[in-house]
C-alpha cells in the first residue's frame, strides 16, 4: 500500500479504495465490480470492520488492553457517543507494529477511515453503523470470554457459529441494510433478511476450515471446536502437530461439511438481491463460487489447512470465475455451483471449449 497524501483524519475515498485492495483478495474483487454508490459504501464500510477483525486477532495485546481498546473504538463509531476517533487511535498505539503491514496500516488510519464514512450518504452510514457496532461488541466480547488462554479457543459448534455471526453475519447483515433501502417489496427484503446472515456464515466457515495453520501459528487462534478435537483425541495446542494431521484433517472435513449446509442459503440470499444502488450479481457471485471452489480443494485434501502449504483455489480458476460471473444471471448460478463444486472451473471451462 503507498504512503497516504492526505493528512491525518482527512478524508479520503480513494485511499480507502486502494486500502481494502492490501487487506482482502476476495473484498477487493468484490469492490472492483461494484458501480458508485455502492462501490464506496461497502468498501468503507468493510474497511470499518477490519479495523475491528485486526484488533481482535493480535496476539501481541494482552487481553484486558484488547477488549479496552475494542471498546473505546466501539464508542468512537457510534455516533450517539462523544468519543472521537482519534481517541481510539491513542488508545492502540503503542500497539502498532514498528513495521505496519496493510492490515496495521488500516488500523494506524481508522481516523481517515471514519472521516471519509462521514461523506457518504446519511442513509447508507445509518445502514452501516449497527452491524459494525454488534461486530465489535462480539468481539470484545470473545476476547474476554477467553482472556486466560491467550488467544481464542472455540468450544463446540454453537460456539463457532456464534464467533462466525459476529465475525461475518453482521457484515451480511450491513450489506442487506444497504440492498433494502429504497423501493424494494416487504417480501423481497424480508427474504433478503433471513438469508443474510448464512451467507456471510458460508464465507467464514470457509476461512475457519482453510486457515487452520496461519490462525494457529500466527494469531494463536484455534476456531476448531474443543469438542470436535476431542473426539478425534486431539488437544487443541497440538492441532497442526504432524501426528495429529489424520485426526485434525478430519474435523477439518466435518467444519468444511458444516459450511456446506449454508451454500443453498447463501445462493437464495443471491438470487434474491436487488440490482440498485450500483450493486451487481457479480460483485457476490465472486465470492460464493470461490467458496464453493475452495469447500472443493477442501474436500480432496483437509490436511493441507494443517501446514503452510494451505488450502486454496488456483489463479486461473480465479480468473476463470471472475469471467463467467460478469455474465451471470439468477438462473445460471445454480449450474454454475454444481460445475465448480466437481472440477476447478477453468479446467471445466477448457474442456467446454
Amino acid at each position: 500500500m503507498s504512503g497516504r497524501e492526505h493528512a491525518p483524519g482527512e478524508a479520503d475515498l480513494a485511499w480507502c479504495h486502494e486500502a481494502v485492495q492490501g487487506v482482502s483478495r476476495t473484498f477487493a474483487l468484490t469492490v472492483d465490480v461494484l458501480e458508485e454508490p455502492m462501490a464506496s459504501q461497502i468498501c468503507v464500510g468493510y474497511l470499518l470492520c477490519r479495523v475491528a477483525d485486526t484488533v481482535e486477532d493480535a496476539g501481541h495485546i494482552p487481553p484486558e488492553a484488547q477488549s479496552d481498546v475494542l471498546r473505546t473504538y466501539r464508542r468512537a463509531i457510534d455516533p450517539d457517543d462523544e468519543t472521537d476517533i482519534g481517541e481510539f487511535r491513542e488508545a492502540v498505539d503503542e500497539w502498532l507494529p514498528a513495521e505496519r503491514d496493510d492490515d496495521w496500516t488500516v488500523v494506524a488510519e481508522a481516523p481517515t477511515i471514519a472521516a471519509t464514512f462521514t461523506e457518504l450518504d446519511p442513509e447508507a452510514q445509518e445502514a452501516i453503523v449497527p452491524p459494525v457496532l454488534e461486530m465489535v461488541d462480539g468481539m470484545a466480547m470473545f476476547v474476554d470470554r477467553h482472556a486466560t488462554e491467550g488467544g481464542l479457543r472455540i468450544d463446540d459448534r454453537d460456539e463457532l457459529e456464534q464467533y462466525c455471526y459476529y465475525a461475518a453475519g453482521t457484515v451480511g447483515n450491513l450489506i442487506t441494510n444497504l440492498l433494502t433501502r429504497g423501493d424494494i417489496g416487504e417480501e423481497r427484503a424480508e427474504q433478503l433478511r433471513e438469508t443474510a446472515e448464512e451467507f456471510g456464515l458460508l464465507l467464514q466457515l470457509v476461512n475457519v476450515s482453510k486457515d487452520v495453520y496461519d490462525d494457529y501459528t500466527e494469531e494463536n487462534n484455534v476456531y476448531l471446536p474443543a469438542e470436535w478435537l476431542e473426539a478425534e483425541g486431539v488437544d487443541q495446542e497440538r492441532v497442526v502437530h504432524p501426528e495429529n494431521r489424520e485426526s485434525s484433517a478430519r474435523v477439518v472435513d466435518r467444519t468444511a461439511d458444516y459450511a456446506r449446509s449454508f451454500l443453498d442459503d447463501a445462493q437464495a440470499y443471491l438470487e434474491t438481491m436487488p440490482l440498485s444502488n450500483g450493486n451487481t450479481m457479480e460483485a457476490w457471485t465472486v465470492p460464493y463460487l470461490l467458496a464453493v471452489g475452495t469447500l472443493r480443494e477442501l474436500g480432496s485434501r483437509p490436511e493441507d489447512a494443517l501446514t503452510e502449504t494451505g488450502v486454496k483455489v488456483s489463479r486461473q480458476e480465479v480468473f476463470a470465475v471472475m469471467s463467467a460471473a460478469s455474465d451471470v444471471g439468477r438462473d445460471s448460478l445454480a449450474e454454475l455451483r454444481q460445475t465448480i463444486a466437481r472440477t476447478p472451473f477453468h479446467r471445466a471451462v477448457g474442456s467446454a471449449d
